[in-house]
């Protein structure tokens, strides 16, 4: 009877161990899922930021390279919630606007990888050719030292030539 009890007692803690990490499991799905609508949904923002500044460029209120200026000034200064911000590169790969990082606006970043050995850059690149998405990999947050995981979005902006993107440490 003890053996049957503890038999018993052993299959009910396991069940609550096994549903309650399946519904953390499923939090996090939910999670991923709202973050990712999230900077998706950013990123589109930033995107028409940029189409309505194309848009008076095309109108003749500016030239191109004073639109792209334009551009990059005001998505380095974009933020959204706690620490959410842009980046944007061309499609060469060279960095437009990297929160005002010195070392790395203007540089080619095309042969950047994280520890890992995912080249990042050609990853955004690729998701921008083929109309947006996402891409993980290991990013240092700023002040820190060690690369986080990260999940990011990116869409591209044809008429500057750049891919835009956005994301969040997981």
């Amino acid at each position: 009877m003890k053996k049957v009890l503890m038999t018993a007692l052993v299959a009910f803690l396991c069940m609550g161990v096994f549903c309650f990490s399946d519904a953390a499991q499923k939090h996090g799905a939910v999670n991923v899922a709202a973050q990712d609508m999230l900077i998706k949904s950013e990123v589109e923002t930033a995107v028409s930021m940029l189409a309505a500044i194309h848009a008076r460029q095309q109108k003749g209120e500016m030239t191109l390279e004073k639109a792209r200026e334009l551009g990059t000034n005001l998505l380095r200064e974009l933020r959204y919630g706690k620490d959410g911000y842009f980046w944007a590169d061309t499609n060469e790969g060279v960095n437009i606007v990297l929160y005002g990082r010195k070392d790395t606006e203007g540089r080619n970043r095309i042969k950047d990888k994280d520890a890992k050995g995912v080249f990042y850059v050609k990853e955004f690149l690729a998701k921008g050719k083929a109309g947006g998405g996402y891409v993980e990999y290991l990013f240092t947050k700023e002040g820190q030292a060690t690369p986080l995981p990260k999940r990011s979005y990116v869409l591209p902006f044809e008429p500057f030539g750049w891919v835009v993107g956005s994301g969040y440490y997981r």
